[in-house]
């Protein structure tokens, strides 16, 4: 016989609520793309150029502009995190969203690290390896686009808390020795970086051998060799 679970014994029912569901993976087919998630990814498009031109404001070399610079990569490196939050808590994912999102990320982060280079402040070879990683892992959603969704993983948070926090610090006019600590940060998210990209080209592997639709496919070849038709329909999208 069901009922309310209770907190302690003979203590007052109080029901447990479920845990909030990842709606990233839902259809959103019939979500209004005019919402706030969207709306946050839109504006951080747009302060793309504006943070751009003041990093390069006076040569780059005047800190209040740099200061300035700081202030709005930071305010839209946090409207990252809230659209995703409120695109799940609130079911609003869309298809806009999915594809804006990240676009605003790697237009926001491919923006300053390259800033940097050219001011002569990050060597281009971070630069490279960090936006090698990025283009590649997006490349890589695609491919598996038709067999399923890897799931954000805690070393990609970490990730983008490390690379946010080490960009952010270079943004920064910082003398002595705050500005040799940045490499330090730099540094561990180059690491974080390169593991989660191996990481996650494993997972697109493994996926596309043991999705449904790996199954399925596998199926259609031995029915074909076989001259049966046990395979059925292709599975939706991420089934399995």
């Amino acid at each position: 016989m069901s009922g309310p679970v209770s907190s302690q014994a003979g203590g007052p029912s109080r029901r447990l609520k479920p845990p909030q569901p990842d709606r990233m993976g839902d259809p959103s087919a019939e979500v209004s793309s005019w919402n706030l998630p969207n709306a946050l990814t839109a504006l951080r498009i747009g302060l793309v150029p504006v943070f751009a031109w003041l990093l390069f404001a006076e040569g780059g070399d005047d800190p209040a502009w740099r200061v300035a610079a700081f202030v709005v990569f930071t305010f839209a490196a946090l409207t990252d995190l809230a659209d995703g939050h409120i695109a799940r808590k609130r079911g609003l994912v869309t298809t806009f969203g999915k594809i804006a999102d990240p676009i605003a990320d790697k237009a926001l982060m491919g923006t300053a690290l390259v800033g940097l280079s050219l001011l002569g402040e990050l060597p281009w070879w971070v630069t490279v390896v960090i936006l090698v990683r990025e283009v590649g892992v997006t490349l890589l959603r695609f491919w598996v686009i038709r067999h399923g969704v890897i799931p954000a993983s805690r070393g990609g948070k970490l990730k983008t808390l490390l690379q946010t926090l080490a960009i952010g610090l270079y943004v920064l006019p910082l003398t002595g020795w705050a500005a040799d600590a940045r490499w330090v940060v730099m540094a561990a998210a180059l690491v974080v970086t390169v593991v989660t990209g191996a990481d996650y080209c494993v997972k697109a592997v493994r996926l596309r051998r043991t999705s449904a639709r790996a199954e399925w496919k596998r199926q259609r070849k031995r029915d074909r060799i076989e001259g049966t038709d046990l395979a059925g329909p292709a599975p939706r999208r991420g089934q399995g």
